[in-house]
């Protein structure tokens, strides 16, 4: 069998073909907001792993609530045994369909494979618990949705600000208005430093430079066959913020990597893109499908904590990458959910 790496050299990404016969059938631009009825007859699971997120989640959830699509939308949250608020939103929001508690802290990515298991649609949308997305975006997802298809959307981090919501009793987060803006997102403006080692790549440069991977890449196109644009490369640009996926490809690979757990953060995204690109999926953008990831209260400090573990999940990827491509373990992926779900508390 070949290794995973092999498999990412031997695949391309030429996805034009798909981008044209989208076009060719609606008469929209692949990257323009989707009107609601261009939806109509789709279906999405979106699905959202929460750790002590009741800074955001009201705002996430209330976006998902006023998303304008004609589509069929399930939202299942997997709330990975918080110590905050987060389970009381989950189980009394009303754009919440199905929730959980895990009984202990396994991680985002054990906690996505629980809520991908739990998914009805064909197509997965995975969306962090501090994404609150702009109005158009599900209706862009489904109308594009494919069972070939990786489709990336964007974020732009903005500080927290607290707004009470006397309401309700809960505290929302401060939304700012408008678009968020695309080149807020490292991978379509990313200022590469001098003289310090990438995280990823471990390229070092000796003047610093603004890279634009979106632009320079055409679209991810030139990512194909293990190609990279200095510090990145195709799966790197799957990140689980906002990306949807074919559910069938997600299953058979068995989903995220258990070897990604709850000590650390970052990669199992990036080995979950390389998966499914081994699997013949294509990896596209959708420059509108944009939302502002709000920054933690103590942004600071997570993530000094969250880099001090990035190098062990770089070496674990790295590791995987070396093993043969995966395929045929939508078994391994149920066993591991339902072991969760048994000692879960529903929500919802």
């Amino acid at each position: 069998m070949i290794s995973l790496a092999e498999a990412l050299a031997a695949c391309d990404n030429d996805y034009l073909g798909h981008v044209a016969e989208f076009c060719g059938r609606t008469g929209l631009d692949w990257h323009q907001p989707t009107p609601p009825s261009a939806a109509a007859g789709t279906r999405l699971s979106v699905v959202i792993p929460a750790r002590n997120n009741a800074y955001s989640l009201v705002s996430v959830l209330d976006a998902l609530a006023a998303q304008d699509t004609f589509g069929t939308v399930e939202v299942i949250v997997i709330d990975d045994a918080s110590t905050d608020g987060t389970p009381v939103i989950v189980g009394e929001h009303p754009a919440v369909d199905v929730a959980y508690r895990l009984s202990h802290r396994v991680g985002a990515a054990a906690a996505r494979n629980v809520g991908t298991h739990l998914t009805q649609a064909q197509t997965v949308v995975y969306l962090d618990a501090d994404m609150v997305l702009a109005g158009h975006v599900l209706a862009d997802i489904g109308a594009r949705a494919h069972p070939e298809l990786v489709l990336v959307g964007f974020r732009h981090n903005v500080a927290y600000r607290e707004v009470p919501d006397l309401g309700a009793g809960y505290l929302r987060a401060e939304v700012p208005a408008g678009e968020p803006d695309l080149a807020a997102d490292h991978r379509v403006r990313w200022l590469a430093p001098a003289g310090v080692p990438m995280f990823y790549s471990g390229q070092i440069y000796e003047q610093s430079f603004t890279g634009r991977p979106l632009d320079h890449t055409r679209e991810f196109l030139d990512l194909g066959n293990g190609a990279m644009y200095h510090d990145w490369d195709l799966p790197r640009m799957v990140v689980t913020a906002l990306v949807a996926v074919p559910r069938a490809a997600v299953l058979d690979v068995g989903g995220f990597d258990a070897g990604f757990d709850a000590d650390g953060w970052g990669t199992e995204d990036t080995h979950l893109g390389a998966a499914l690109i081994a699997a013949g999926c294509k990896v596209v953008p959708l420059r509108q499908a944009r939302g502002f990831h709000i920054d933690p209260p103590d942004a600071e400090a997570q993530w000094k904590a969250k880099f001090a573990t990035a190098a062990s999940r770089i070496d674990y990827y790295r590791r995987l990458l070396k093993e043969p491509a995966p395929s045929g373990r939508a078994g391994d992926l149920t066993t591991r959910a339902e072991r969760l779900l048994c000692a879960a508390e529903q929500l919802r």
